[in-house]
């Protein structure tokens, strides 16, 4: 490392067969650290969690995987094999005028105060982003990933205050946080899955995790990512339980799905883990998947069903129909929205995609033929475009009339073009819709 000024050796037997890496920050704290021999073999110390990426991605897509997998560095590789590699810290410097930089900064702060003022900021970002034509899903990804290092912050600073857990457990996060399609509206959607431990354990087991589940959501709240109306946060006792009681809970939703079933619980099958132990929440959606071959009829029949609520807000006579709010025509975008991210869900369950984000949703059902190219390009124009119709107000609520970010967009503020554009989509959604009458109610 010394001798050729890099701070990362990989490892194996040609440039085509890599199976590791060291890095300086490994020699520090696997040899110098714990006082390790230095002529120990590097196969004893190595990191084998390689992470590559296509020569074509954007600097962009490599740092939020960078910052998503807490990589530093990522293999280049295309067919043939590896390219090269690159690093964090010379994407950053690169990229040293965009968003990355507020990310590193996020992830360095480590008071309450500290990350309320980042999570205050994030407004005037995304109205930079937008305006500069940055595409929609990249811009909730960069939310998503914000809000992510911060939870995870306020987890390590309530296990220094209160100790270590006593059992491995997993924290995840639910809805459109669990799809990675966070808006400057959001709120808590989370949940704890702690390993099975003995009976006699059990008891202390729970309350620290309901304690420590509620000093996370508390210190959220005070940052500004607020508690959910609905209660469906890990501090809630219905949504801290064993890695068993979660299967138990899984089974239940498939086997016995009722209509109001798959209404309150198809937000549970969009989770992703966060922080712990990654295996503990593989393992369940492992068991899921398990269940999904063997799910009954009515189990996609209610989820079908679910994807229908929300009719596209077309008139008869094919205007935007709106809701009269103040005196004023709107527009909940948020609802215009769902019957992509509802129908996208449905078909995943289907056809065992275990995704949750809505866009990759759609792409692998392309590859899987369920959906043709051009019904995918369709489906995720339509949603990209809803996405920053939608982050662009949100940013101006906050930013030139200095109220909370709403998901009402007044009709009176849409061009021409955008009118046209969305009674478009409005009519993709509804040809949408009723594809799934056919294929999942058995109805038109």
């Amino acid at each position: 490392m010394a001798k050729e000024q890099v701070s990362c050796l990989f490892i194996g037997p040609s440039e085509k067969e890599i199976i590791g890496y060291i890095t300086d920050l490994t020699l520090r704290d696997q040899v110098l650290a714990r006082g390790l021999s230095p002529d120990l073999a590097v196969s004893q110390i190595m990191e084998s969690d390689l992470l590559s990426i296509s020569p074509e991605a954007s600097l962009v897509e490599a740092l939020l995987l960078m910052f998503q997998t807490k990589a530093r560095y990522l293999l280049v590789e295309n067919q043939t094999g590896y390219l090269g590699w690159i690093s964090r810290t010379k994407v950053l410097t690169e990229q040293s005028q965009g968003p990355f930089m507020f990310i590193q900064s996020v992830k360095e702060a480590r008071q309450i105060s500290e990350l309320a003022d980042k999570w205050a900021r994030m407004p005037q970002i995304i109205h930079l982003l937008i305006s500069r034509g940055m595409k929609a899903a990249l811009v909730n990804q960069i939310i998503t990933t914000v809000a992510d290092t911060i939870t995870q912050r306020v987890i390590e600073r309530v296990i220094k205050e209160i100790g270590p857990a006593p059992a491995k457990f997993v924290f995840f996060v639910l809805g459109s946080e669990g799809r990675g399609e966070l808006t400057l509206k959001t709120d808590q959607d989370n949940a704890i899955i702690y390993e099975d431990k003995a009976n006699e354990h059990r008891e202390e087991v729970r309350a620290y995790f309901l304690n420590f589940a509620t000093r996370v959501s508390t210190a959220l709240d005070l940052i500004g990512i607020v508690f959910c109306e609905g209660e469906l946060m890990a501090m809630n006792p219905k949504w801290t339980h064993s890695l068993s009681h979660w299967k138990r809970n899984y089974d239940s939703w498939i086997s016995d799905a009722s209509q109001e079933t798959a209404m309150n619980y198809s937000t549970f099958f969009d989770c992703r883990a966060i922080y712990g132990e990654l295996s503990i929440l593989n393992e369940l959606k492992n068991y899921m998947g398990e269940l999904l071959v063997n799910a009954p009829e009515r189990f996609f029949i209610n989820l079908g069903h679910n994807a229908l609520q929300y009719q596209a807000p077309l008139t008869f006579f094919r205007r935007i129909r709106s809701e009269e709010i103040d005196g004023e025509k709107q527009l909940n975008l948020k609802q215009t929205m769902r019957p992509i991210v509802d129908l996208a869900r449905v078909y995943a369950l289907k056809y065992r995609i275990g995704e949750t984000n809505t866009n990759s949703r759609i792409n692998l059902l392309r590859e899987k033929g369920v959906f043709t190219a051009k019904e995918a390009q369709e489906l995720t124009h339509a949603f990209d475009y809803l996405m920053a119709l939608r982050l662009e107000n949100q940013s101006r609520y906050i930013l030139d009339q200095h109220q909370k970010p709403k998901n009402y967009l007044k009709l009176k503020d849409l061009t021409k073009v955008q009118q046209v554009t969305l009674i478009e989509i409005f009519k993709v959604i509804e040809e949408f819709q009723a594809r799934i009458k056919i294929s999942f109610t058995r109805s038109l």
